[in-house]
């Protein structure tokens, strides 16, 4: 009887552990939670997308969790609301936004970012000071390499006026744009982000404005309230 179960029970954990690993739409990440039907969701939204996101070279985890106050990203994490993914198609924008930061984190470095910063009309990149959502390059860029990859009427991140936060630059200009800064980057990238000076991550998406921002010291990430910051 013992060794009856053994048998059923391995297989079942070998299924669980190879379920958690995928390379959909040439990414390469990993889930933390979630169920097939939200993993699903994820792997859609990436598919939908033209974008390569195999560049991001390394291995990404994503964490699937129920009422979160937002979607977020650090170098190498994705957290995504359950109940997000659970509205499908709509999620997918959001899907691809958060992967669009590790993009940023992992292939752009200062003079990269400068010159995209520009390109898109941002005030500054990361959240050096508080400022509408919309006014930080990380966010434009995420929400327009979310766009210009994935036109479709669908697509909730689809720009409703010219200069808004996905709306800056034509997708065509954005994707040669891109295509031109990563050529570099992508040749050059590292397992770890551009380390050169600190960088933030915002809490992204869903909601408005941030409540925190990632800070890099002495080459770690930490989770700094904005609050803690006036």
């Amino acid at each position: 009887m013992r060794r009856r179960l053994t048998l059923l029970v391995a297989p079942t954990v070998a299924a669980l552990c190879l379920a958690g690993v995928a390379r959909a739409g040439g990414g390469n990440y990993v889930f933390d939670g979630g169920t097939l039907a939200e993993q699903a969701q994820v792997r859609a939204a990436l598919e939908a997308s033209s974008f390569d996101w195999s560049l991001v070279p390394v291995r990404i985890t994503l964490h699937i969790v129920r009422d979160i106050p937002s979607s977020q990203a650090s170098p190498g994490q994705i957290w995504l609301d359950a109940g997000l993914l659970d509205s499908g198609e709509f999620s997918w924008a959001f899907v691809q936004h958060e992967y669009g930061h590790q993009v940023d984190f992992f292939l752009l470095d200062d003079a990269k970012r400068a010159a995209l910063e520009q390109a898109l009309g941002a005030e500054v990149w990361f959240y050096d000071e508080p400022l509408p959502h919309a006014a930080y390059g990380c966010e434009r860029f995420a929400s327009t390499l979310a766009w210009a990859y994935w036109q479709s009427p669908d697509n909730c991140m689809k720009p409703l006026q010219v200069g808004g936060e996905s709306g800056a630059m034509q997708p065509a200009a954005f994707r040669s744009l891109l295509s031109s800064v990563l050529g570099q980057a992508a040749a050059s990238a590292s397992a770890t982000p551009d380390t050169a000076s600190p960088a933030h991550a915002p809490a992204v998406r869903q909601t408005a404005s941030a409540t925190k921002l990632w800070i890099k010291t002495d080459g770690k990430w930490h989770a700094v309230k904005l609050s803690s910051l006036k």
